[in-house]
C-alpha cells in the first residue's frame, strides 16, 4: 500500500499539515457567503442566516465561517466552538473582512459609473463590510447602491439612480456572470442587493 492511498493522494506529511491547520486557532477567520443548499450546512458548519430563515422556509443565503490557511479554506463546525471559548468568532470574521486588502476600480465598460472589486478570494464578502460599502457610496456619489455578487470573488456596484441604459447593462452582466461557470467560481446568489448607508437594506430576487 502506498503512502498516499485513501488520503486523497496526499502523503502522510501533507495529511499532518492539514490536521495541524485544522486545529490551529491562530489562523484568521473569515466569513464566506453560501447559498441555502450548500452541503456544508447539513455537515454542521458554523453559520448565520443572511437572507431568509429555515423557520419560514425561505432561506436563501447563509454566512459560514472558516480559517484561511496556506493550502485551503477550513470551515468551522459547531464542534470547533470549544477551541474558541471566550472569542467572538463572528466579530473576528467581520473585522478581518473589514481589513481585507481589496480595492474598488471604476469600470470603463460602464463609463466609470460602476465599480468592480473582483478577483481576490473574499471580494464578494466585502458586501458585509460597512466601511467598504461606504467607500463605494463615496466613489459613485450615490445614496443607494445596487450590488451584484453572483459568484465567489465577484462584486459589481452601481448607483441605484444610474441611467436605465447602464442599469440594463448591469443586469445583463450580472446574469451573464451568474450563468457562466467557465472560471469555476462557486455560485452565490441570483440576487441584486440594495445597499444604503453601507448596509444591505433589501434585495431583488431575479428568479421570481
Amino acid at each position: 500500500m502506498s503512502n498516499t492511498e485513501n488520503t486523497g493522494g496526499k502523503s502522510p506529511k501533507e495529511m499532518e499539515e492539514i490536521k495541524a491547520a485544522t486545529n490551529d486557532t491562530s489562523a484568521k477567520i473569515y466569513p464566506i457567503i453560501k447559498p441555502a443548499d450548500w452541503v456544508g450546512i447539513r455537515a454542521g458548519a458554523l453559520k448565520t442566516n443572511m437572507i431568509g430563515s429555515p423557520a419560514e422556509n425561505n432561506l436563501k443565503l447563509v454566512v459560514a465561517y472558516g480559517k484561511d490557511t496556506p493550502d485551503n479554506f477550513v470551515f468551522l463546525t459547531q464542534n470547533d466552538l470549544p477551541k474558541y471559548e471566550g472569542r467572538n468568532i463572528i466579530e473576528e470574521a467581520l473585522k478581518n473582512i473589514d481589513e481585507y486588502p481589496t480595492e474598488f476600480e471604476y469600470s470603463e465598460v460602464f463609463e466609470n459609473k460602476a465599480l468592480s472589486a473582483s478577483g481576490p478570494d473574499f471580494a464578494s464578502e466585502r458586501i458585509l463590510s460597512q466601511s467598504h460599502m461606504l467607500k463605494a457610496h463615496e466613489m459613485l456619489g450615490a445614496e443607494e447602491l445596487f450590488v451584484s455578487i453572483p459568484r465567489r470573488s465577484c462584486m459589481m456596484v452601481i448607483a441605484r439612480d444610474a441611467s436605465q441604459d447602464l442599469l440594463n447593462k448591469f443586469s445583463y452582466l450580472h446574469d451573464h456572470t451568474w450563468n457562466d461557470d467557465s472560471y469555476g467560481n462557486a455560485p452565490i446568489a441570483n440576487l441584486i442587493f440594495i445597499v444604503k448607508g453601507g448596509n444591505i437594506v433589501a434585495h431583488i430576487n431575479l428568479e421570481d
